[in-house]
C-alpha cells in the first residue's frame, strides 16, 4: 500500500513504523472474516481493513472526524486478523499509532471523556481497586443488575508456598487480578513449588501498563512499565530469576512488549529488553516443565475420572502471544476431555475495558462465545486471562475458572 504521511507525523518514529506496517498490508480483506466487529456489523469501517485506511487517511493528513474515532473505538484489538494477515501486517501497533493522533485530533468531551478518565486512574490502582470491589460485594444485592453481574465473589486463594528452591521465578501481581481472582497466582505458585520452582511477587510492581496505554494515556503506560521493571531489577541484576511468569495473558502482551515501548528511554531501553525477553506466560514456564508435571500427575490422577471442559483461548494468547495448543495439551495430559469449540479464534467480547466502554457489542460477543462454549456438554469453562474470565462469568450457566486451578488441583490434591 503506497503512502504519502504528512508532515506532522512523517519523520518521528511513530510516523516511521506506521509507514513500514502500512507498506505490507495488500489490502485482501482476509482480516475481514476474521474479524469480530466485522462479523457483528457488517461494515467494512468497522474492519481491519477498513479501520487501516481511516488511519492511513488521517496519517496522510486528512482530519479525523467523531466517526473515525467511533469505527477505532469499536475495534477490540483482539489482533485476530494478524493471524489471518498473510502479510504480517502489525495491525495492533498501527492501531495504537492511529488511536493516539485521532485522540489529540479530536478530545472526548462529557461523559465518554469522564469515564476514561476515570478507568485511567481507577483500574490500575490494585488498592483502591479491591478496596472498591471489596464495598460492591457487601453491597451487591442493592447495585443494579448489570453492575451486580460484574461484582462476583472470590475464591479463596489458598496457601502460597513459601520460597524454598534454588530455581526461583517472579510473577506479576497485576491491578484487577489479585482482587478479583488471588486464587489465580496462589495455584500458580503451587503448581510450580511441586515441580522445583519458587514463585514470588516484588514489592512495589503492579498494574502492567496496559489499562492506560489502550485509553490512550500512552505515557503513563509506560510510567507503568517503567515502575515495574524498577520493582523488578534489582532481584533481575542480582541473578537467579529465570523468568518473570504472567498468569493473565492480556497482561503478558503488554510486559513482552516493554522493549518496544521504551526503545527511546536511554535509561530503560536495555532494562526492558531484558525484562520483555524474560517475560513468560504461565503456560509456557508449565510446559516446559513438562515432564516432571506428568511424573506428578500420573500419581496424583490415578482412578480420577476425566472431566469434560472447554478452554475459552483468549485473544491474547492465542493471537497478541501466538500461544496455541499448549495449554490444551496440559490439560489432556491432567485427564481431562477437552470438548471441541465452535470458531474458537473469535473474542468473548472483555478486551480489557472494552466490556465498561461498548457494553452492546461486549453483550453479544460474549453470548455467542458463551453459546459455543456451552453446547459440547463440558462441566467447565477454562480461560487464561481473568478479564475473559470475568467478563464470561457474568452470565455463564457454568462454573469459569483459570486453566491453572485445575492443575492446581490435580497436582496438590490428594485422590
Amino acid at each position: 500500500m503506497q503512502t504519502h504521511l504528512a508532515d506532522f507525523i512523517r519523520d518521528t518514529p511513530e510516523g516511521r513504523e506506521a509507514e513500514d506496517i502500512l507498506r505490507k498490508c495488500v489490502h485482501c480483506g482476509f482480516c475481514t472474516a476474521t474479524c469480530p466487529t466485522y462479523q457483528l456489523l457488517g461494515d467494512e469501517l468497522d474492519g481491519p481493513r477498513g479501520r487501516i485506511y481511516l488511519i492511513k487517511q488521517v496519517l496522510e493528513g486528512q482530519p479525523a472526524t467523531e466517526k473515525t474515532r467511533l469505527h477505532l473505538d469499536r475495534c477490540l484489538t483482539c489482533r485476530a486478523c494478524e493471524t489471518t494477515c498473510p502479510s504480517g501486517v502489525e495491525y495492533g501497533r498501527l492501531a495504537d499509532i492511529g488511536r493516539h493522533v485521532v485522540e489529540q485530533q479530536v478530545p472526548r468531551t462529557g461523559a465518554d471523556r469522564l469515564m476514561r478518565m476515570a478507568l485511567r486512574e481507577f483500574v490500575p490502582r490494585s488498592g483502591l481497586f479491591g478496596a472498591a470491589l471489596a464495598v460492591g460485594r457487601w453491597v451487591r444485592p442493592l447495585l443494579p443488575r448489570g453492575l451486580a453481574a460484574k461484582v462476583l465473589h472470590a475464591p479463596p486463594a489458598g496457601v502460597w508456598p513459601a520460597p524454598r528452591h534454588a530455581r526461583r521465578m517472579i510473577v506479576l501481581a497485576g491491578c484487577v487480578q489479585p482482587a478479583m481472582r488471588p486464587v489465580i497466582n496462589a495455584a500458580a505458585a503451587r503448581v510450580l513449588d511441586r515441580i522445583g520452582i519458587s514463585l514470588v511477587e516484588q514489592q512495589g510492581a503492579g498494574c502492567c501498563g496496559a489499562v492506560k496505554f489502550h485509553l490512550q494515556d500512552q505515557d503513563g503506560g509506560r510510567d507503568d512499565a517503567r515502575r515495574n521493571i524498577d520493582a523488578w531489577w534489582p532481584a533481575i541484576a542480582a541473578g537467579g530469576v529465570e523468568a518473570i511468569v504472567v498468569t493473565a495473558s492480556g497482561c503478558g502482551v503488554q510486559v513482552k512488549d516493554y522493549g518496544h515501548l521504551l526503545k527511546a528511554d536511554p535509561d530503560y531501553a536495555v532494562k526492558a529488553a531484558r525484562v520483555a525477553e524474560l517475560a513468560r506466560d504461565v503456560a509456557e514456564v508449565v510446559s516446559a516443565e513438562a515432564d516432571k508435571l506428568k511424573a506428578v500427575l500420573a500419581v496424583r490422577s490415578v482412578a480420577r475420572p476425566p472431566r469434560r471442559i472447554a478452554f475459552h483461548a483468549p485473544c491474547s494468547l492465542q493471537h497478541g502471544q501466538r500461544i496455541r495448543g499448549t495449554v490444551e495439551e496440559l490439560l489432556t495430559a491432567a485427564g481431562f476431555e477437552l470438548v471441541p469449540v465452535r470458531d474458537a479464534h473469535l473474542c468473548c467480547g472483555s478486551a480489557g475495558t472494552y466490556s465498561l466502554l461498548q457494553p452492546e457489542l461486549a453483550r453479544r460477543l460474549r453470548d455467542e462465545k458463551l453459546s459455543a462454549l456451552q453446547e459440547g456438554g463440558s462441566e467447565c469453562i477454562v480461560s487464561a486471562n481473568v478479564g475473559c474470565i470475568e467478563h464470561l462469568s457474568s452470565a455463564a450457566a457454568l462454573p469459569i475458572r483459570h486453566w491453572i486451578e485445575l492443575i492446581d488441583e490435580n497436582v496438590t490434591k490428594p485422590t
